[in-house]
């Protein structure tokens, strides 16, 4: 007991570590995660967008080359990297989700940086974590994060059962996301899935308080949901100063070319490594760049 009372506004985030468009809102939610910082309850949820029973595909190599396609198109609304060569795409979102949720339990911190490296997986690397070995690979050497422990966490049925649970969660979208205004190139309309029911699309933000809900649907400008957390409790949100590139870099340790602009106002970092994608660099902190599987082959990575 710390006699801190619980902020009574929960912000859940519904995605996936292999969304395009969940990594393409990263900017957005990392300003929006500054200026509501310890005044809120955060949550992720994690979907599982590539389920276990999809089909596979008939021709991998065509689906490969249109799913770079796709993920290309929706750089040109959000400007996010996308790694030069897809190697495939993705077979399933348990093993990084899993790797994701076991994160949660070394700290937020942590689970942040965890998170972030497995969507560079696929959107920096062009190998997406969708196999055990390989989100524990992609994530070899997080600072602060003792390895040994996620694998034993990731593997456990407390965390299979949280995932579970989240897979469930995101299946019962609150009933105004059925149907949504346009107003973006991805306007957040639930999903039909394969049993007449529907999921959250990705990401979908839940602005929750005694006062009621927001949901925020889809691809959004911060100002949407600074709307929603508003609308729900007025005067939360407190105005977030643009960072000194160093000191952004040294916080998030990873910046794209949007997180540029929208956290520091456009200075690159020096010293910070450049990672080249399709669709501009992504810069590292030169200690993240000593383990990053974008720099660092992962046979080379060590234990």
């Amino acid at each position: 007991m710390t006699g801190v009372p619980e902020p009574a506004v929960e912000v859940v985030e519904y995605t996936d570590p292999l969304c395009p468009w969940a990594w393409g809102s990263e900017p957005v939610f990392r300003a929006l995660a500054a200026a509501l910082a310890g005044r809120v309850r955060r949550r992720r949820v994690y979907a599982v967008l590539f389920d276990h029973d999809d089909d596979p595909p008939p021709d991998p190599a065509a689906e490969t080359a249109w799913y770079a396609r796709h993920v290309a198109e929706i750089s040109t609304h959000t400007r996010a990297p996308y790694a030069v060569t897809l190697s495939r795409v993705a077979a399933s979102s348990w093993p990084a989700s899993l790797v994701a949720k076991a994160a949660e339990l070394q700290g937020a911190e942590v689970a942040e940086r965890v998170l972030r490296r497995l969507r560079e997986s696929v959107f920096a690397c062009g190998e997406p974590a969708d196999t055990a070995e390989l989100a524990l690979s992609a994530v070899r050497g997080v600072p602060g994060l003792d390895p040994a422990r996620l694998r034993a966490d990731a593997a456990s049925p407390g965390t299979l059962a949280a995932v579970r649970a989240d897979r469930a969660e995101a299946r019962r979208p609150v009933r105004e996301v059925l149907a949504v205004r346009g107003g973006s190139p991805h306007p957040g309309t639930a999903k039909e899935t394969d049993d007449g029911g529907h999921r959250y699309a990705l990401p979908t933000l839940l602005v929750r308080s005694p006062a009621g809900h927001r949901a925020v649907p889809g691809w959004r400008p911060f100002e949407a949901y600074a709307s929603a957390v508003e609308a729900l409790s007025p005067g939360l949100l407190r105005p977030v100063e643009p960072l000194a590139p160093a000191l952004a870099l040294e916080r998030y340790r990873s910046l794209t070319e949007p997180e540029l602009r929208l956290l520091t106002g456009g200075e690159r970092p020096s010293g910070a490594v450049r990672v080249d994608t399709g669709n501009g660099p992504v810069w590292l902190h030169p200690e993240e760049a000593a383990t990053h599987p974008a720099v660092v082959p992962p046979a080379a990575a060590g234990p």
